[in-house]
């Protein structure tokens, strides 16, 4: 069997993914990395997939969430000068530039991952990102096939700077190469069915095989009218697209893994809630408490179906072509 563990883009969301995570990882005996064959992270998700395969704890990238989140996001006050610095935001975030200096966003990652690189992972990766010059996907990999020359040498702190720069929130992100890249949330805020055709088409495995692990920063229920003007649908447009292409990409997945309706055969264990539109925003960090309550009791909840499929015992050693 080859295991697959896929994490969705959502801000201060993952907050979610990552409790839930944490929670799963009390009962195990070893790092969550070695449960997997292959870790696939996009924006808040790159973050957690590439500290995981770093050989992080989930319980250790939680604590960055909720220690480190109203730094990243500016939200160190609260009352009257909280609220004055709230609205000089979205002034500017609805007039002329991102809403968000990356300053904190840097500095957290950066003592997190220090200077290690993309080959340092202890898992095989894949962290999306998107070059806005040319138009075009741009996805960091591990070394895992012999074509992949490159990105091992990468910073992680870049990769994951590059993959969280969502448009509007964070300006483009320079890496040290000097490559210009924003969210993969562009085009993968949902990894899952990129994740599966590496494995399929770069890696060789047999779809059967594959079981994956996808964990979703939640989902917003979306009441539609007939129709919308355009100041009323302007705002909902990213998240209609991050729905729909969430959507697909588990459906690209079921389909590459036979796993659909009327088969026996169960590939993809998808983890996610419907919340209201609008409760839990990308980067509102009060609402961290809920989010990691809910992905506890999601957690016990998963447990018996999750552990025999996914935990049961570690993976072979990831031994990349390249090295550092």
């Amino acid at each position: 069997m080859r295991r697959i563990l896929s994490i969705d883009g959502g801000g201060i969301r993952g907050t979610f993914p990552a409790a839930y995570l944490a929670h799963l990882e009390d009962d195990l005996d070893r790092p969550i990395h070695e449960y997997f064959d292959l870790i696939a992270g996009t924006s808040t998700g790159g973050i957690i997939a590439i500290g995981l395969a770093m050989g992080l704890t989930a319980t250790e990238i939680l604590d960055l969430y909720e220690r480190r989140g109203p730094e990243i996001f500016s939200q160190q006050h609260t009352g009257l000068r909280g609220w004055a610095e709230r609205q000089a935001r979205n002034v500017k975030w609805a007039a002329w530039g991102p809403k968000y200096q990356p300053d904190g966003l840097k500095a957290a990652l950066s003592d997190v991952l220090g200077d290690r690189k993309i080959g340092d992972a202890k898992t095989r990766l894949m962290i999306p990102a998107w070059h806005q010059q040319m138009g075009a996907v741009y996805i960091f990999k591990t070394a895992h096939h012999e074509r992949l020359k490159t990105d091992y040498k990468e910073l992680a702190c870049d990769a994951a700077m590059a993959t969280a720069s969502a448009p509007t929130y964070f300006r483009e992100f320079i890496t040290a190469r000097d490559v210009g890249l924003v969210d993969g949330g562009v085009w993968a805020n949902n990894p899952t069915g990129i994740a599966v055709a590496e494995g399929i088409g770069t890696l060789g495995w047999a779809p059967s095989d594959i079981r994956i692990l996808s964990i979703g920063c939640l989902e917003d229920v979306v009441e539609m009218r007939d129709a919308y003007g355009a100041a009323r649908l302007v705002p909902k447009l990213a998240g209609l697209f991050m729905a729909g292409q969430s959507h697909g990409s588990n459906g690209l997945a079921h389909i590459l893994t036979g796993d659909v309706g009327g088969s026996n055969h169960k590939a993809i264990y998808r983890v996610s809630q419907p919340v209201p539109e609008g409760f839990f925003t990308l980067d509102d960090t009060s609402k961290i408490q809920k989010l990691k309550s809910r992905a506890f009791a999601q957690a016990r909840i998963d447990k018996p179906d999750i552990s025999p499929v996914f935990f049961s015992d570690t993976v072979e050693p990831f031994e990349p072509i390249y090295r550092c």
